[in-house]
């Protein structure tokens, strides 16, 4: 029997800010994924994805990034908690997509310099991945104290986060085989 085509899932880092302690917490997530046997994935920085600013919606699509989007049987969205939210240019990067996230799994990562590691900004978001198409997991993680946890260098300095990093990953994992599953061989009927 042919072994299965690895599951893509890349870490999407959520916001375009100097100084950015969210792209630690991207690098320590993309970490244990690449570790992961049977799933290949890639650090996708909003940053330098050239999006229009002057426009809306999928009319932003560059065709690398929605390529990604297509191919990707999960994502994991990782990003800062800004005043109680997002940032807006992780939502108008996730908005240059649409048909390519239906029915395939998120998780999101919170990141904050406070207590709450981004617990506000995983609620705000778990709306706007339904609206995507997107099916979110049961799991988060929640980087606190972003100034702390990190050295200089981004390394993780609290090793707890290791094992609340793999019990999120494989629900992502799960929910990302089971949505293959059903979109390669169970149609969806159209009313």
């Amino acid at each position: 029997m042919a072994e299965p085509r690895p599951l893509f899932i890349p870490v999407i880092l959520g916001t375009v800010r100097k100084g950015r302690r969210s792209a630690f917490a991207a690098q320590a997530v993309l970490e244990h994924v690449r570790a992961r046997a049977g799933v290949e994935t890639e650090l996708i920085d909003i940053a330098t994805l050239g999006l229009a600013v002057d426009d809306e919606g999928v009319r932003t699509k560059t065709a690398a990034f929605s390529e990604k989007m297509a191919r990707a049987d999960a994502l994991v969205v990782v990003t800062p908690e800004y005043n109680r939210g997002y940032p807006g240019s992780l939502k108008h990067a996730l908005d240059s997509c649409l048909e390519e996230y239906v029915h395939k799994a998120v998780g999101i990562v919170g990141v904050s310099a406070g207590p709450w590691g981004g617990t506000r900004v995983i609620e705000g978001l778990l709306p706007v991945m339904r609206e995507l198409g997107l099916v979110t997991i049961f799991w988060d993680v929640n980087f606190t104290h972003a100034f702390k946890i990190f050295d200089a260098e981004g390394k993780l300095l609290d090793p707890a986060y290791g094992p609340r990093i793999e019990k999120f990953l494989s629900e992502l994992v799960w929910m990302a085989t089971t949505l293959r599953h059903g979109r390669e061989s169970v149609a969806l009927e159209r009313v």
